[in-house]
């Protein structure tokens, strides 16, 4: 049977409405083929929001945006279908809202609620406020923006107090307080030359000490183990009985000075007894007269003894002074 050329056109026009309603629905989000679950929710508001944007649960696309429309003439609300695209179970109590990301794309929030009752094809949604994420950082950073147009203002302040009080003869001071600064820096690389700087010398002199220490190695090694051959016969050394014979030594002492403070003994006598401390010292200046009178008239004492003479001088009665002998009879 052949087929005419109308029926062919005929065939070609159908199969093409065909495929650019079913295109237009997919681009829409809306799949012919499949029955889908759609829902509803109620915005005063919707923003960014769009046809064909995501709808998402958890972070999770499970719908699109289908349609949208007015609810009256007054715009008093605006009802907004959704085509679910996963079948999901969405509690009663969920609500709705419209949310921004930061590079802008807007998409419908679902969160999920606690119930155990689930919405069914046709139901609404429960909404609450939209908002965005860039309301959200705009609402937090308008304070902040606030505080830094105030610092900013204070900055101005500051800076124009700064220009006044930095004027010539302030200015000149700065400069001569780096110039000032550029002769210490020099002055600081001179001490740190590599090479004729002072801490070059100290380094040197340093290293010539490390290098006579090393050369001396074997005599400070030698010295010291002299010290420690002396401390280990110190230490071996039988301390304890020396130190109880200067013990003894000392209570000895103590003894001794006890006496002196007693009657006991000569000494004690001789520091308590006044009496006996004027007797002795009036016979020992007797003897000192007697030994001063043999010495000034000795004539009289061996002259009476060897030729039976008398000396008609009489005795002293006091001691004599030293140069008080002539000079013949010293000989």
């Amino acid at each position: 049977m052949k087929i005419s050329n109308e029926t062919k056109v005929g065939i070609l026009t159908i199969v093409a409405l065909t495929l650019l309603i079913v295109g237009f629905n997919f681009l829409k989000g809306k799949n012919v083929f499949n029955k889908e679950k759609h829902l509803y929710a109620v915005f005063s508001d919707l923003g960014s929001l769009r046809k064909s944007n995501e709808v998402k649960m958890k972070g999770l696309p499970v719908g699109v945006i289908y349609d949208y429309t007015e609810i009256d003439k007054n715009l008093s609300g605006v009802i907004v279908t959704i085509t679910m695209k996963r079948d999901v179970n969405i509690p009663k109590d969920s609500k709705a809202t419209i949310e921004s990301e930061l590079l802008g794309n807007t998409y419908m929030n679902i969160v999920q609620g606690l119930s155990t009752e689930f919405l069914q094809d046709g139901d609404t949604v429960v909404t609450d406020r939209a908002s965005s994420f860039l309301g959200d950082v705009k609402a937090q950073i308008t304070p902040t923006l606030s505080s830094v147009r105030g610092a900013i203002d204070s900055l101005k302040i500051v800076l124009g107090g700064l220009n006044r009080l930095f004027d010539k003869d302030t200015k000149g001071n700065i400069s001569e307080i780096i110039r000032n600064l550029k002769q210490t820096t020099g002055n600081l690389n001179k001490i740190l030359d590599a090479e004729s700087g002072a801490l070059a010398t100290t380094l040197n002199n340093a290293n010539s000490i490390t290098n006579n220490l090393k050369k001396n190695n074997d005599s400070i090694t030698a010295t010291i183990s002299s010290i420690k051959r002396a401390a280990d016969k110190f230490s071996g050394l039988e301390v304890q009985p020396t130190l109880d014979t200067l013990k003894s030594s000392i209570n000895e002492f103590k003894n001794i000075l006890s006496k002196f403070n007693t009657n006991e003994g000569t000494l004690g006598l001789l520091m308590k007894d006044r009496k006996l401390y004027d007797q002795l010292n009036s016979i020992l200046l007797g003897i000192e007269i007697l030994l001063d009178d043999i010495r000034v008239n000795p004539k009289r004492y061996t002259g009476s003894l060897i030729f039976n003479r008398k000396d008609k001088t009489g005795p002293l009665t006091s001691p004599a002074k030293k140069d008080s002998i002539p000079q013949g009879k010293q000989k």
